[in-house]
């Protein structure tokens, strides 16, 4: 049916879960009102809602409540019965063109859908309210700043040594044993620096002393490396972070240990150790299960009780003590949830989810405070989020895989990794971009996206810069990054125009001006390990911070599609203050005109153009848009809050 073009996304109903669409306390037995605008054309004889409740769909009517000159307000109730409680809206227009018509969450159909993309809201949805308003900054800590000298620590036999401005390995064994330096207290140096990027939240890669400089091969989970400092270094961090207001992610490997770990050397020393049972061997002592068949890397079996109380469960477990004093780190991140407690036949991944979050509602129960858990997953993350255990995602396959896709190099010099697929990048049209989004974000309750990080890359991934190919799309990307629903995560460098063409090439230092043992200064050379420092991404960096800071529609707004086409993507956040709309160009292209009264929306309030874009506002709330892109660039354009329901013409 035509109105599921993506470029007439404005001609169709519209409902989100944000706070402008779906209104009331969200708690166990609530009742709220779902609002549905309805464009004029439509004009539905009836509407219904349909919601599944204890299993079984039931049906109310939806009720029209107002008209305004764009459209109507159609209200119904949903009653949050079950933990997660799934709807959906029918409209019935018999005569007309789409007679029979549901409006879910990926979108109208006309003909019968399934449940799996209802609208679904939590009834006791615990996930942090701060969440909703981090910004975080992704740091690799040996390449971030070094505090204490490298020559004045002892370094181990695996390590070898870098210079700091030294170009990272490209892959392999070289990039796990490149040691450059970076500590924890180098972190604290520069918080000044992160607060001007609008940072309010750390995550850490791992920091447990491991044989290698990525340190998932753990050796323990005990203590802090001695190379980043200790144990004493963290706890510093952690109270520099919070005495600014600021928050400390730690990252936890769940599925494997190193080769080295005491849990595993105890386990092919003594068979009949409890540790024995912490991994699964095909041959003891020597065939054991791994990590992706790297032999440095065994994999923890989650059957074994013991295993998860010293791991996962209660106050005396690793989760439990990086949570406590003196750390008070304010959460996990899982590293390749989507693997954790998965083996052949042996499924145990939302068992070791709902271990961490038990552990971790215990200390919030007890300190008042809120926790953040966010799995590692890099594709579809749908099937593991909703429910007692991760929160959110490493956002890859809803962000990053699409972003990159329309924003690719159309000429790159070489291949780079698909995120696993073995081709080059794919440059897709804008239209293919937003279905594809849509249709999986429609398989989650809002606030997994919402708690999930959204990444432009990571020390995983070739950096953006180097996906994208130039200053301008990057700018476009990182508008993107900031608007987008989800916690922006910047990946230490992305900021300077840092490239690298894989994750160890990524991970690259920061080009500070100061020595380590030196006063620390904020200032930045004019190269670093990748060539020079690019202060134009770096302003961009610090002006979208502000706007995501200050327009609360970016931080806890609702999202509405509307435009995708070719060269031009454009959203809306919505939110009582106010809405937002986005405007991303990735090439010049024919102007289009929006229509305010289609939103529907306030009067502009400000628009805010960067780059090849230019917006020309006519009229007030009922007047027009026109986007014009001469070339890349973006736009973000506030708008007045609606006008409240009393003061349009009422429908009683």
């Amino acid at each position: 049916m035509t109105c599921l073009n993506s470029a007439q996304y404005l001609s169709q109903p519209h409902h989100d879960t944000g706070p402008a669409y779906l209104l009331g306390a969200r708690r166990p037995g609530a009742e709220l009102s779902a609002r549905l605008w309805v464009p004029a054309p439509w004009e539905p004889e009836r509407v219904i809602l349909r919601q599944v409740v204890d299993g079984e769909p039931a049906l109310s009517a939806a009720h029209l409540v107002a008209r305004a000159s764009g459209g109507a307000w159609w209200e119904a109730t949903v009653r949050l019965v079950n933990p997660t409680n799934h709807y959906r809206f029918l409209l019935l227009s018999p005569g007309t063109e789409h007679p029979y018509v549901w409006f879910h969450a990926a979108g109208p159909a006309d003909h019968d859908v399934p449940d799996a993309t209802d609208f679904r809201v939590l009834a006791d949805d615990d996930a942090p309210d701060w969440v909703l308003d981090a910004v975080c900054y992704q740091i690799f800590p040996d390449r971030f700043s070094a505090h204490t000298p490298p020559r004045e620590r002892i370094a181990p036999a695996w390590a070898k040594a870098h210079s700091w401005l030294d170009e990272p390995p490209l892959r392999g064994t070289p990039s796990g044993e490149a040691w450059y330096g970076g500590d924890l207290d180098g972190i604290a140096d520069h918080l000044d620096y992160l607060q001007r990027l609008g940072v309010n939240t750390i995550y850490l890669t791992p920091i447990f002393p491991a044989g290698s400089v990525h340190r998932y091969d753990a050796t323990s989970f005990d203590h802090v490396d001695a190379l980043l400092g200790g144990d004493e270094a963290l706890a510093r961090l952690s109270q520099a972070l919070h005495e600014r207001g600021m928050r400390l992610l730690l990252d936890l490997t769940t599925n494997h240990t190193g080769v080295t770990h005491d849990w595993f050397q105890q386990a092919i020393t003594d068979a009949r150790s409890p540790e024995a049972d912490f991994y699964s061997f095909e041959r003891y002592p020597d065939r054991y299960a791994t990590w992706m068949g790297v032999e440095s890397m065994p994999k923890l079996d989650h059957r074994s009780d013991m295993m998860r109380d010293r791991l996962l469960r209660g106050p005396a477990s690793i989760t439990a003590h990086w949570l406590l004093p003196p750390y008070d780190a304010d959460g996990w991140r899982t590293d390749v949830a989507n693997m954790t407690g998965r083996s052949g036949m042996v499924d145990l991944a939302h068992q070791a989810a709902r271990d961490m979050r038990t552990t971790m509602r215990q200390i919030e129960a007890d300190t008042g405070r809120q926790l953040w858990l966010v799995a590692e997953h890099g594709h579809d993350a749908s099937g593991d989020l909703g429910g007692p255990g991760w929160q959110g995602t490493m956002n890859y396959h809803g962000f990053t895989r699409p972003l990159w896709s329309w924003l690719a190099n159309p000429d790159p010099a070489d291949d780079l990794d698909w995120l696993g697929i073995p081709t080059g990048i794919p440059r897709l049209e804008a239209g293919p971009i937003s279905r594809g989004v849509r249709e999986y974000t429609a398989h989650m309750p809002a606030t997994s996206i919402t708690h999930s990080m959204n990444l432009l890359g990571s020390h995983d991934t070739p950096r953006i810069r180097t996906v994208v190919g130039s200053r301008a799309a990057q700018l476009v990307a990182a508008t993107a990054l900031f608007t987008a629903p989800g916690v922006p995560t910047v990946f230490c460098g992305d900021e300077l125009g840092a490239t690298g063409r894989t994750g160890e090439h990524s991970r690259t230092t920061m080009p500070w001006t100061s020595a380590p043992g030196a006063a620390p200064t904020d200032e930045l050379g004019p190269t670093g390990a990748w060539g020079k420092v690019d202060r134009v991404v770096l302003d961009r960096y610090r002006q979208l911070g502000r706007l995501r800071h200050e327009l609360p529609a970016l931080r806890r707004g609702g999202m509405r599609w509307v435009h995708a086409e070719g060269d031009l993507l454009a959203w809306l956040r919505t939110h009582p203050d106010g809405d937002v709309l986005v405007v991303l160009a990735r090439a010049a292209g024919a102007p289009i005109d929006l229509d305010l009264a289609a939103l529907p929306a306030g009067a502009v309030a400000d628009v805010e153009v960067m780059d090849g874009v230019a917006v020309t506002v006519i009229g007030g709330a009922e007047g027009r848009l026109t986007i014009d892109a001469t070339g890349p660039g973006s736009a973000v354009i506030t708008l007045r809050p609606a006008l409240p329901r009393s003061e349009s013409v009422r429908v009683r």
